[in-house]
């Protein structure tokens, strides 16, 4: 009797043991998941705090270079394309055509002497490359931590828990093909 007690005892361990386990490894995937959703969500903060700062580059932009209206339409569309924009790769690509046009607008100002030095414009522009910036390095984290998360859910024997459970990999944030060119400034 004794000896059945012993594999019945044994046999519980092993169960507490991988039960254990694979609660431990679950709360891991938990809070990974929660750490690629956050990364995210600071991306969003900083990409609507450039989005903020838009409309009032453009407009002042405008008083000065009237003739440029086909660079203020492509900037008002690909704005609006990232307020339409539900999906991580809906809202990458809208915000990838936004920093393009965004360049088009900055070559726009590089014709226009005046406005170049006007101080509300000079604000703003350096608003703008440091919310840049920060997008950049916003990116960047994003991708850090959707790197970590990947590679757990993707790690033997966790990857058995994570399709088990529905953890599947995360798309990192990628640049456009168009963003790779360098830009041509002219003068």
């Amino acid at each position: 009797m004794s000896k059945k007690l012993i594999i019945i005892g044994v046999i519980v361990l092993g169960l507490f043991v991988m039960g254990s386990s694979c609660v431990s490894k679950y709360n891991n995937l938990v809070t990974l998941n929660e750490g690629v959703d956050t990364a995210w969500s600071q991306v969003e903060n900083v990409l609507q705090r450039r989005n903020d700062l838009i409309p009032n580059l453009v407009n002042t932009v405008k008083g000065i270079a009237k003739q440029e209206k086909e660079v203020f339409i492509g900037v008002a569309n690909a704005r609006s394309k990232v307020a339409g924009a539900n999906t991580v790769d809906e809202k990458i690509e809208a915000n990838n055509a936004l920093s393009g046009a965004l360049s088009r607008l900055l070559l726009v100002v590089e014709r226009y002497p005046e406005l170049k030095s006007n101080q509300n414009f000079l604000n703003l522009q350096t608003e703008l490359a440091g919310t840049e910036n920060r997008i950049a390095v916003e990116r960047r984290r994003f991708n850090e931590t959707v790197k970590q998360y990947n590679v757990v859910t993707k790690r033997f024997p966790t990857n058995i828990l994570a399709r088990f459970m529905g953890f599947d990999p995360r798309s990192y944030f990628e640049a456009d093909e168009g963003a790779k060119a360098v830009p041509k400034v002219e003068f």
